[in-house]
Formats: C-alpha cells, structure tokens, sequence
C-alpha cells in the first residue's frame, strides 16, 4: 500500500487577493472577502440541492505556500511557537486548506460566496456542506482563547 495519493482540482477561486500579504491574519482576523468558486463544468451536476445551505467547507490547497514545515511554528502577531497542527500555518506535511464560506449564490458553475481567505486562482479540491452539531457552549478553541 502506498503512502501516496492522487487529487484533482475540481474548481478554481476568483476573488481579488493576489498577495498574501492581503489576507488577514491572526487570532482575530474577520474574512469578509467576497468571490467566487468556479467549479468544472463536467462537475455542474454535483452541485444539484447546493444552493439549499447557508455555509460549505471548502478543501483547497496552498499551491503558493513555500516548500517544507516546522514542527512548531508562530503565528501571526503571536510571541510564543504553536505546535503545527494547532494552528492554520500554510506550511504542512500535505498543504491543504480548510474554509467555512457563506454561500450567496449559484450561477450554473459558479458558486457566490463570503468569507474567503485564499489567493485568486487557488485550486479547489473539495466543497462539502457545513453541518456542525457542536454548540457555542461546547465549543473550545484550544490556545486562541488565552488572550480573547
């Protein structure tokens, strides 16, 4: 069995971040950004009842990070080294993102959305619906709640 695995981009984000520097970043960074995720158009027929929910996850992938990871890693405007996995560092053993957006719209293959933290152009390699039985009382955000 192979270590290995093999993913398509099914779509492509349009929205006007070209930089990085662009997105905001950190413990209290709100995206608002607005924009599109532009899906295959032989896909068009997964996207039957999308239109029905509030939210979906989109899985995308940092095509743009810088090759390699740190094992502990600092995040932005924060003093003290985070281990990797708890936070949202581009730099991963498998650069994949993960991004809960409002969903606005559909247009045939193009889906509206709000809340994008992602460079125009990034590849989409998943979109599912947002479902979280987790409530506000259950909720816990780990090292983000020291200084909140």
């Amino acid at each position: 069995m192979s270590n290995e695995i093999t993913v398509r981009a099914i779509g492509f984000i349009r929205c006007g971040y070209t930089e990085t520097s662009q997105i905001p970043k950190g413990r209290r960074a709100i995206h608002t950004a607005e924009g599109t995720i532009e899906i295959a158009s032989e896909l068009e027929e997964g996207l039957t009842d999308i239109d029905g929910f509030s939210h979906l996850f989109v899985i995308w992938a940092f095509d743009r990070a810088a090759e390699g990871y740190d094992l502990l890693t600092t995040p932005p405007g924060e003093s003290r080294a985070r281990g990797l996995f708890a936070t949202r560092s581009p730099r991963r053993p498998n650069p994949i993102g993960l991004t809960v957006v409002a969903l606005l719209g559909r247009d045939g293959t193009r889906l509206r959305v709000r809340g994008l933290d992602m460079l125009d152009g990034t590849p989409v390699l998943d979109i599912k619906p947002y479902l979280s039985g987790i409530s506000a009382e259950e909720l816990r955000r780990g090292w983000l709640e020291e200084k909140t």
